[in-house]
């Protein structure tokens, strides 16, 4: 499906942001809270804006989040309040609804017979409006009387509890799920099971891995690593699973159809992740490579622009016989912050994050190895840095092609319009940047080098065919249930069912 007209965003970041990053653990003991803490640690660069973690005790559920990161929102007190055999995991960067205390996850509903629901969710669906339409004629609340979430994952999380009130959550996610469409990583738990789900595009990764005494559910390989969980396989896209007591059981509530995110591998996830069998940092290696096949430059030093531009800058340094050199610093310590930045501070721009080696880059011809370009201040801004460190030419490649369309599946990429390679050809991006050349590597090497097929990936964002059909206009976008909720559709907002929501045990800080 090619779309000519999307929707304007109201974003005002100069690079693309990520999505979420989802936790799930089933184990004997009081560690669960611990192992997820150090789960979503591993999956921080997935959102930084708030993270939550729920643990079940067989009894009841808690939550316990906060907007910030996740050393910011818990301490060694904390988690050792949370006491149980399942945690649900979850840190955010919001691509639908506002960045609130209440639209942080996991996000949790009860259930007509009292059990409660505790839910993460990694993605972005493209029926909200229908599902939100659904929920208001079933009078389950998406705002109001205390509940102010405006995600699609709450209202995901409302309508699977109420499924749920006769027939058990699992029965409940087995017919939910298949009305569902878009991309989602979902972890949730009642009080005595673990479960995960996948859509069936498979659009975000999402793995099951195994400790000695339990199952651990994440949404990269990595976050195994950190909780000493050896990899299983990955979640299949159409696919539920349910661990408790009795062990692992798999259901199938679609049947798959791949579409995996391509843009994982050129930015999102971790290097130290793999994705369907291949390695996230030899991906970036070998589309260095064939980078330098596609768009050579004659220069002395071949620079990245860290961190996730390193890994194709070698290999862009090892096919050209260029040398390879650190040319930036980048300030590990540099992240979301809730601090406003003066107007002399905001000028100072990338040099808040990067900064120059002069003596590394005075003189020299660079190669600069960057991701991806979205608006072009990034790269602008850097390229007007090297110069005035002393670089003599500044050659820009781009590790991805270039990016013209948005996201509707979970990445927060700007809107059309803002987008710098969707009103101007390379030359144009070059001037516009200041470099004295320019260069991306063709979709096609891009492809190649993630050894997966072309037909089970999405890459909407570089050539507009969007494999989930996307709803009209007036019923997409990041604050759509919000405007939903104010009355922008004429409908007004439900009154919550006698009884909802009384046993949530839910602790806000």
């Amino acid at each position: 499906m090619a779309i000519d007209q999307l929707p304007a965003g109201s974003e005002t970041e100069t690079e693309p942001r990520e999505e979420c990053g989802v936790f799930g653990v089933w184990a004997p003991g009081d560690e669960v809270s611990k192992l997820a803490y150090y789960g979503l640690y591993a999956l921080q660069h997935r959102g930084q804006e708030a993270a939550g973690i729920s643990v079940s005790d067989g009894q009841q559920i808690v939550v316990f989040k906060d907007l910030g990161l996740v050393s910011q929102v818990f301490d060694e007190q904390v988690l050792s309040s949370l006491r149980g055999h399942i945690a649900v995991g979850h840190c955010r960067y919001s691509t639908t609804g506002s960045t609130t205390w209440e639209n942080a996850q996991p996000t949790f509903r009860t259930t007509a017979t009292g059990s409660g629901l505790s839910l993460g969710h990694n993605g972005n669906l493209v029926n909200t409006a229908e599902l939100h339409d659904r929920a208001r004629a079933a009078g389950i609340a998406t705002n109001g009387a205390g509940l102010a979430a405006t995600t699609d994952s709450d209202l995901l999380c409302g309508l699977l509890a109420a499924t749920a009130a006769d027939r058990g959550i699992e029965q409940a996610a087995m017919e939910l799920l298949p009305t569902v469409r878009g991309a989602f990583c979902l972890v949730f738990s009642d009080e005595s099971t673990l479960y995960a789900a996948r859509d069936p595009h498979g659009v975000h990764p999402l793995v099951l891995g195994r400790l000695a005494r339990g199952w651990v559910v994440a949404s990269e390989t990595a976050a195994l690593d950190i909780v000493g969980a050896s990899f299983v396989r990955e979640v299949e896209p159409g696919e539920l699973l349910a661990i408790d007591a009795e062990g692992l059981r798999s259901s199938r509530f679609a049947n798959p159809e791949p579409k995996g995110c391509i843009f994982e591998f050129v930015y999102l996830a971790r290097p130290d992740t793999t994705i369907s069998g291949r390695s996230v940092h030899a991906t970036r290696v070998d589309i260095g490579r064939r980078l330098a096949r596609e768009a050579p430059a004659e220069a002395d030093l071949v620079i990245p622009v860290p961190e996730s531009g390193t890994p194709a800058a070698i290999g862009y340094a090892q096919e050209s016989g260029i040398p390879y050199g650190s040319g930036l610093v980048k300030n590990p310590y540099v992240g979301r912050t809730f601090i406003q930045p003066s107007q002399t501070i905001r000028q100072l721009g990338i040099r808040l994050k990067l900064n120059p080696l002069r003596e590394v880059i005075r003189g020299k011809r660079l190669v600069v190895v960057d991701d991806s370009i979205v608006r072009g201040n990034t790269q602008r801004a850097l390229v007007r840095m090297l110069r005035e460190s002393g670089a003599v030419e500044v050659h820009v490649r781009i590790a991805s092609p270039p990016v013209r369309w948005p996201c509707f599946y979970g990445i927060d990429f700007a809107s059309r319009a803002e987008l710098i390679a969707n009103g101007l050809e390379t030359d144009g991006v070059r001037r516009s940047i200041g470099a004295d050349s320019l260069g991306y590597v063709s979709l096609e090497g891009l492809i190649a080098a993630s050894e997966q097929p072309r037909s089970r990936l999405c890459s909407a964002c570089f050539d507009g065919v969007y494999p989930i059909p996307l709803p009209e206009q007036a019923k997409i976008g990041k604050h759509l249930l919000e405007d939903l909720e104010r009355g922008i559709s004429g409908s007004a907002t439900p009154v919550l069912p006698a009884g909802y929501g009384a046993e949530e045990a839910l602790q806000r800080p």
